[in-house]
Formats: structure tokens, C-alpha cells, sequence
């Protein structure tokens, strides 16, 4: 239930809205699937209709076939070694993406608010590196003179598309813990 109380002047008016927290400590998402969590509130279960399970575990994958890609790519190439084999970045990349990826899942098991909040944190990063991997590996396209293959940029883009969707969900998610709203309206003087 919701309480309100407002307060007037002559100068201002004071509006106080009390949003209890919901008392559960599970809620069930629309797989059917029951999630547990000591926190949880309307924001949160907000966050599990995003499907972060789902979208959590298409991250793994990516992330291990870009570390199977990264293998590849370093020993494919004797002389010449391109500047994303060079930094690494399918190795230590595809290492965050598969925590972010992670955290995902267990942000939808475990339904707190510090678990979102790590997910939301490791997906800002996870998209980071996506975009430096999309720079990187745009170099090398560009000074090979296009004798890569395409499909690198392309699971680079569909990691930053996963992070970005995934970090905006947490960040609505945990925007909103605060269950005390006040509205100030200043009243205009004689």
C-alpha cells in the first residue's frame, strides 16, 4: 500500500510518497521458473522479464567461441600478426564477456540487488571491450585489406548489442530502490 502526505505554506508545498518494499522473497518470471532473493521489489522483477538468463548464456557462448576464434587466429598467422592478436583482446575480451555473461545468469537465480548491480557493472565493462574490439579488429580489417573474415566484427557488434541491452536493464532495475518520493512545488508569492 501506498501513503502520501502533503504538507502546504504559503511558500511551498511538500508532497510525500511511501512505497513499502514487497515482502516476498521469490517471484516467479514468465518462464514459469521460481527466483529467490531477499530484495525484491517491482524494479527487480522488471529486470527478469529482460530475460537476463537467456541473454546471460548467449553471452558465454560468445564469448567462448571468440576465445576458440582467438586460438585460431594466433596460430593461423606466422609472420604478420594482427593488431587484435597482438592485444589480446579475443583472449582477455572474451574473459570478461564470459563473467558478464555470468553474472547475468545469476542475477536472474539470485534476485538482490547486488547481484544486478555487479551485472550491471560487468556489462558497462563488457560493452567497453566490445567497442574496443569492434576498433581493433576494424583496423585489422582495414590493413589486411580485407583478407579477414567478417564474422569477428560482427559477434565484436552482437556482444556491445548483448552488453548494452542487458547493462540498460540492471541500470533501470537498480534505479529505482528508493521507496521514498517527495515532489517540492514552490508556490508563487504575492
Amino acid at each position: 500500500m501506498e501513503s502520501s502526505e502533503v504538507i502546504s505554506t504559503d511558500k511551498a508545498t511538500v508532497i510525500i510518497q511511501v512505497n513499502p518494499q514487497v515482502a516476498q522473497h521469490g517471484v516467479i518470471s514468465e518462464d514459469g521458473q521460481q527466483t529467490g532473493g531477499a530484495y525484491h521489489n517491482t524494479a527487480l522483477s522488471a529486470f527478469i522479464r529482460a530475460q537476463p538468463k537467456a541473454l546471460g548464456t548467449v553471452q558465454i557462448m560468445t564469448g567462448v567461441m571468440i576465445f576458440l576464434f582467438g586460438i585460431v587466429r594466433t596460430i593461423a598467422y606466422d609472420y604478420r600478426y594482427p593488431i587484435s592478436v597482438i592485444s589480446g583482446i579475443t583472449f582477455w575480451g572474451s574473459l570478461i564477456y564470459i563473467s558478464a555473461g555470468s553474472l547475468s545468469v545469476s542475477a536472474q537465480n539470485k534476485l538482490h540487488l547486488c547481484v544486478v548491480k555487479g551485472s550491471l557493472i560487468m556489462n558497462v565493462i563488457s560493452a567497453i571491450t566490445a567497442a574496443t574490439a569492434i576498433f581493433l579488429m576494424s583496423i585489422d580489417i582495414h590493413n589486411l585489406l580485407m583478407y579477414e573474415c567478417y564474422s569477428y566484427e560482427y559477434r565484436c557488434k552482437l556482444k556491445f548489442i548483448i552488453s548494452i541491452f542487458i547493462s540498460g536493464f540492471a541500470c533501470k532495475a537498480t534505479s529505482n530502490t528508493d521507496s521514498t518520493v517527495i515532489n517540492v512545488a514552490l508556490n508563487k508569492g504575492n
